[in-house]
């Protein structure tokens, strides 16, 4: 397959190309990101030189840029790209409508010009608002976001829809629980606490810490993608979790004990505003329909991501610093050296 990923130097992005590739070597991907604070080409340094493998700055919100690379036939689009911090939405919504509705916008009108024969959406659980215990949201669930961050991804599922339904656009859409792992840029809860932990800084934890998420490894997530990208019927939506809630004072007492740190560094702080209880996903559809089902359990998860960022704190203290935004003109510097002595 030859994909077209948005957003694939972030977090999830940069982890599904990665594993894209490492799946089917055959592959190729064109990876499409502006490169936003969130952006990190450092995350596919490993994998930068191989063939089947090209970077392209571009922002999604500009129709230009988007039709001049979709300018080659692809298989299909993988749509990652879009602002993803609750608080950052908070603080100020304009550009999560800009990036996470018009800019999918921009990228359904193109595909549909070129005729890209699939399009995955990549959508959260938390378009479906907080749940009620021992509730769990299913796809045909009603939509109650109220983040700006969630209303702005909501809003980008039913503009999918809508090409679905009044174009016949090959589209499907996958809402998923909060991910973990490598490589995620240290404002999200695990990173934070752990890049905290590392230099026994408080652990700001809002609210009681009672708020319930369910956590899913970065690698089980891409691999569901993977699924509903070969095997997905167009026009669905499928839910992806690990059918495990656990309120966020949890994970972080798991993270200080595989730390070695002590509960004292916890730090209650006043709860951010329309902060969700409980999330909470049936993904049966997926584990029935497609035969997936997540393979990493929360605590081995926890324990290699902890690994993870202890090998690797040169990453962690470029991101908390800002200097792996340079890495942007040293990566093209090098490309410009290399392609110039062949």
């Amino acid at each position: 397959m030859k994909l077209l990923v948005t957003g694939g130097a972030g977090f999830i992005g940069s982890n599904f190309i990665r594993y894209f590739l490492g799946a089917y070597p055959d592959a190729e991907i064109l990876n499409f990101d502006k490169l936003t604070y969130a952006g990190n080409l450092q995350n596919l340094e490993d994998i930068d030189a191989l063939p089947n493998y090209r970077f392209v700055r571009g922002d999604i919100c500009d129709a230009e840029a988007v039709e001049r690379d979709l300018g080659e036939p692809f298989d299909a689009v993988v749509h990652f790209a879009a602002e993803s911090h609750v608080d950052r939405s908070i603080a100020g919504a304009r550009e999560f409508i800009r990036t996470n509705v018009e800019g999918t916008l921009v990228m359904l009108e193109a595909a549909r010009k070129r005729k890209v024969p699939r399009f995955l959406h990549v959508s959260t659980d938390e378009v479906y608002g907080s749940m009620a215990p021992k509730e769990s949201a299913t796809e045909q669930s009603p939509l109650a976001p109220n983040s700006p961050y969630a209303a702005s991804k909501a809003a980008a599922d039913l503009l999918v829809r809508s090409y679905v339904q009044t174009h016949k656009f090959p589209a499907v859409i996958t809402r998923c629980t909060n991910n973990y792992g490598p490589y995620q840029f240290p404002e999200k809860l695990i990173p934070l606490m752990i890049s905290n932990a590392f230099e026994s800084k408080k652990l700001p934890v809002y609210g009681d810490g009672l708020n319930e998420r369910d956590w899913i490894f970065v690698e089980d997530h891409c691999r569901a993608l993977d699924a509903v990208l070969q095997k997905g019927r167009v026009g669905e939506i499928y839910n992806i979790g690990s059918g495990r809630p656990v309120p966020n004072i949890g994970i972080v007492r798991s993270l200080l004990k595989l730390l070695d740190k002590p509960d004292g560094l916890i730090e209650f702080v006043q709860d951010r505003p329309g902060h969700d209880r409980r999330y909470a996903l049936d993904d049966s559809k997926i584990r029935h329909e497609l035969g997936w089902e997540p393979k990493v359990d929360l605590d081995a998860g926890l324990e290699h991501t902890v690994d993870w960022y202890r090998k690797h704190i040169d990453w962690v203290h470029a991101a908390t610093s800002g200097e792996y935004q340079a890495y942007y003109e040293k990566f093209y510097v090098k490309r410009r050296a290399t392609l110039a002595e062949l």
